[in-house]
């Protein structure tokens, strides 16, 4: 458990070198950092946009060692709706974010260092413990979120390499404000990729911190490196719930593939954004029939369980039957055995077991973890 000291003093002391793969030396003792979309020049006793990755002595430190929280999820929170349906996921998070979004729900460990009422203390861990949780509580999945898991991608590696020997499956929970260096360098260790699309618009990008260009071409690397790639667009009155948006990125990602599966979920007012009200409904079904008339196969309306009809469930796509049905975060009868239809035997693109859960193993309410 952290102590008293600043937290500030207590994450310089708990650091890794960051990976090679994610460094670039510049004239002077200056580094590039290529963790994430904003390649930060970071000079010698200075910091990059995300506060936590900074250089000493001409070297690039990175966050190590510890999390801001551990706990285990439903997979079907993080969104993963393709991947392992009905199990826990093992999640944990750190500090930091490049990103400032003023409607952030993790607020609190992602703003860390940069907005003074975000105060999460520090819970230092080795990667061994971290992956004989997720044994115990068996989860056969470790997920890196919370904050922006690509500013911390040199921590997740250790974490993921370890848990890939116990033969656990590992994913990102992230923004896609990544570089191709980043993505090359976590390929190895992680196979499922979950990426807010937080707007089509370069604008509205840019007041939340980086370019709308960067995330999707993020998106389109990803797909190519065949990650197993989900995507989610949290629907804000008056920010990104127009028509011609909502069609924009449909059609974006019906292009790359129309079996990526789109999770449209509801806003409620978090953070620093408390004017908008709550998504209706009615906005969430327009963006499921955007979505289709694109011609995206898998279309998930969310937060709003039990108010959208049975778009929540996953359908086959060639012959209609009923493969999962889902309410929130539980799956109430999953029908998959395998990536095939148990009807038509069509292939049903995912991360599917042979012998999966029939239902979700759990309550579908997260639980926190002592370290």
């Amino acid at each position: 458990m952290a102590n008293s000291k600043p937290l500030k003093e207590l994450l310089a002391e708990h650091t890794i070198p960051a990976a090679p793969e994610l460094v670039v030396r510049e004239g002077g003792g200056a580094v590039r950092c290529l963790a994430c979309g904003h390649r930060c020049l970071i000079r010698e006793g200075r910091a990059g946009v995300c506060k936590v990755r900074f250089n000493r002595d001409g070297e690039l430190r990175a966050p190590g060692g510890y999390v801001a929280g551990v706990q285990v999820d439903p997979i079907e929170k993080k969104p993963f709706f393709h991947a392992y349906p009905g199990n826990d996921a093992l999640s944990f998070g750190m500090l930091g974010c490049d990103l400032h979004c003023s409607y952030c729900q993790n607020w609190v460990t992602s703003q860390a260092l940069r907005d003074d009422d975000a105060v999460s203390l520090p819970h230092f861990c080795s990667a061994e413990q971290l992956v004989r949780i997720a044994r115990d509580q068996g989860a056969p999945v470790v997920v890196s979120t919370y904050n922006e898991p690509l500013i911390t991608a040199d921590w997740a590696v250790q974490v993921f390499t370890a848990a890939r020997a116990a033969g656990l499956t590992c994913g990102f929970v992230s923004n896609g404000n990544a570089t191709p260096e980043v993505i090359d360098f976590i390929r190895p260790y992680v196979d499922l990729y979950k990426v807010d699309l937080k707007s089509f618009r370069d604008a509205h990008y840019r007041k939340l911190g980086c370019k709308l260009e960067t995330v999707l071409e993020s998106i389109v690397r990803l797909k190519a490196m065949h990650f197993w790639v989900e995507i989610v667009t949290l629907i804000i009155p008056g920010f990104n719930d127009s028509t011609e948006e909502l069609g924009d990125m449909a059609r974006f990602l019906a292009d790359i593939s129309p079996d990526i599966p789109w999770h449209i979920t509801a806003f409620h007012p978090d953070y620093k954004m408390m004017g908008p009200g709550r998504t209706p409904v009615e906005t969430l079904l327009q963006a499921y029939d955007l979505g289709r008339e694109a011609g995206l196969r898998y279309v998930y309306p969310g937060n709003l369980p039990g108010r959208v009809g049975d778009r929540e469930s996953t359908w086959c796509p060639a012959c209609d039957a009923l493969l999962i049905r889902r309410e929130g975060f539980r799956v109430l009868e999953n029908r998959m055995r395998g990536g095939a239809c148990p009807d038509c035997k069509a292939a049903i693109p995912g991360v599917w077991e042979a012998s999966p859960p029939a239902r979700s193993r759990g309550t579908g309410i997260p639980r926190a973890l002592p370290l």
